[in-house]
């Protein structure tokens, strides 16, 4: 074990006080332990006779003060330490607020693709289907946390809603209640809406979410959930927004479907199963330990982020296809070709850091950033199709 303390100047001092204490221990459990984890430390001292938390500094005296611990050991002060700052941190992920963009970037660009078809944005459906989503999404993630507690896959996952509460069951009974809540207000919608194709695709949508995670289906666990994740939340949920919020005179299965926004569910489906498979890659061996084949267990995280890059070029390249097709304007081209560098970042990130599960674990976050970018920009450019171009859809389906 190794510990230094001392303090660190930065720019701007010209002269450092001499320290009242500085203090160098070392201690191994043998000189040939080669397996020995580090501790190094860098904390307050004295200096100049004054506590180093106490300076107050000035333009051209300014001390730097930080400890950073690295270690593995769990029985240290300097560990505990780190395990407290990320408790407090367990909440925020259990939430996992940025999440729930994958319910309003599908209903943003169907919405933008109804007022591409029909001039017109029905606010209260929007704000209804808004809600409605969020509730459904929350139900995913508090039952999915339910399910894996069950199977131990969640053992050792901290930020776990049902590890925080220690409760299985009220955790399950409020997944349950805001499945209810959510799908009362979809059906109140659909109603508005008197169409009957959308209400069939949304029960689509939440079907999959259902044979994905909970039992006796759990399809997640045999390497289905990407394309799970892609019909549900692109083809099914993002076509079902459309046809809810374009108006049709009849109760019945009205409302045409056109390639606009059948391509625009493609890429929106695209975007949100990225997400998906990039938060796998810091859980391949808790998957493993639990039986769990998800893509990155069967293929490898090295695999993996060449699996990454091939979806990044061909997220770009089917979006200049289908605008060459004709099934995109030209202006939602334009502006999803600006998040390039977000793509690029994406990359980058995971190809950097695919092996170490610490720093893994943000790439779903920063895969998030370009669904959410994406999506506004791919909505922006159906808006501005209309506004601007003479652009109209081709009809498909009847």
């Amino acid at each position: 074990m190794v510990a230094f303390c001392g303090v660190i100047p930065i720019r701007g001092i010209e002269k450092v006080p001499s320290f009242s204490s500085f203090v160098v221990q070392r201690s191994f459990r043998s000189s040939f332990h080669q397996n020995t984890k580090e501790r190094i430390c860098y904390k307050s001292v004295d200096v100049g006779g004054i506590p180093f938390g106490n300076i107050k500094q000035s333009s051209r005296e300014k001390i730097s003060h930080r400890c950073w611990c690295k270690t593995k050991n769990h029985d240290n002060s300097c560990d505990q330490e780190k395990q407290n700052i990320s408790q407090a941190t367990l909440i925020w992920r259990a939430i996992k607020l940025p999440i729930y963009s994958v319910a309003i970037v599908p209903l943003t660009v169907a919405s933008a693709a109804a007022y591409l078809e029909t001039g017109q944005f029905m606010v209260r459906r929007y704000l209804g289907l808004m809600v409605s989503s969020i509730f459904i999404i929350s139900w995913l993630n508090l039952s999915n946390d339910v399910y894996d507690f069950d199977t131990g896959a969640d053992k050792h996952k901290k930020e776990s809603v049902v590890n925080i509460f220690q409760s299985r069951t009220g955790t399950l009974v409020a997944a349950n209640l805001l499945l209810g809540f959510g799908f009362t207000g979809l059906i109140w919608v659909a109603s508005v809406a008197r169409n009957v194709r959308s209400m069939l695709l949304l029960l689509c949508a939440i079907l999959c979410g259902y044979v994905y995670q909970c039992p006796p289906f759990r399809l997640s666990y045999q390497g289905l959930g990407e394309p799970l994740c892609f019909a549900g939340f692109g083809p099914f949920a993002t076509t079902a927004f459309y046809l809810m919020q374009v108006s049709s005179s009849n109760l019945g299965y009205g409302c045409r479907l056109t390639s606009t926004i059948l391509s625009a569910s493609v890429l929106v489906g695209y975007t949100t199963t990225l997400i998906l498979f990039c938060s796998h890659f810091h859980q391949v061996e808790g998957d493993k330990a639990v039986g769990k084949f998800s893509p990155l267990v069967q293929i490898g995280q090295k695999t993996g982020s060449k699996v990454v890059k091939f979806a990044i070029v061909a997220l770009y390249g089917a979006l200049f296809a289908l605008s060459l097709g004709n099934a995109l304007p030209l202006t939602c081209t334009i502006l999803c070709a600006l998040t390039m560098p977000i793509g690029n970042m994406v990359v980058g990130y995971v190809d950097n850091n695919y092996n170490d599960n610490e720093k893994i674990f943000m790439a779903k976050y920063i895969c998030v950033r370009l669904h959410i970018l994406f999506g506004l920009a791919l909505a922006v450019g159906l808006v501005a199709a209309r506004r601007f171009l003479n652009y109209s859809s081709r009809f498909i389906f009847p």
